[in-house]
């Protein structure tokens, strides 16, 4: 069981990490470049700047260092369809944060995810 938190908490982390890192990247300053559109040295300097890009970028840090973890006590085909829960948390993420649309396709696809993470941690 601990193998099972250890997946779900950098699975957990790598979601969260998306959400920061989209914060980064709608900053005010980076959409205005994007709008301008600036060349790319002038828009990766500014989100070079920007806290929550390397914030994002330390959350992902943290969860491949736990992945690394995972991976040095699991079978990988074992651990990696658990990482299909990420793309269910930044569905999440992003209608809660960012007010995006989840219609129901992207629900239906997102239990078949679901489903099949089921099935392969049954084994």
């Amino acid at each position: 069981m601990a193998i099972i938190a250890l997946i779900l908490s950098g699975v957990s982390l790598s979601a969260i990490a998306q959400v920061v890192l989209k914060l980064g990247a709608s900053d005010p300053n980076v959409q205005l470049l994007l709008a301008q559109k600036a060349p790319p040295t002038h828009l990766l300097m500014t989100m070079a700047a920007n806290v929550y890009v390397w914030s994002g970028l330390g959350l992902y840090g943290l969860s491949a260092l736990i992945w690394l973890l995972v991976l040095a006590r699991a079978d990988l085909s074992f651990a990696y369809p658990f990482v299909g829960i990420g793309f269910i948390l930044t569905m999440l993420f992003g209608a809660a944060f960012f007010s995006e649309a989840v219609g129901p396709v992207r629900v239906l696809g997102t239990l078949f995810v679901v489903f099949g993470v089921i099935l392969v941690s049954r084994t």
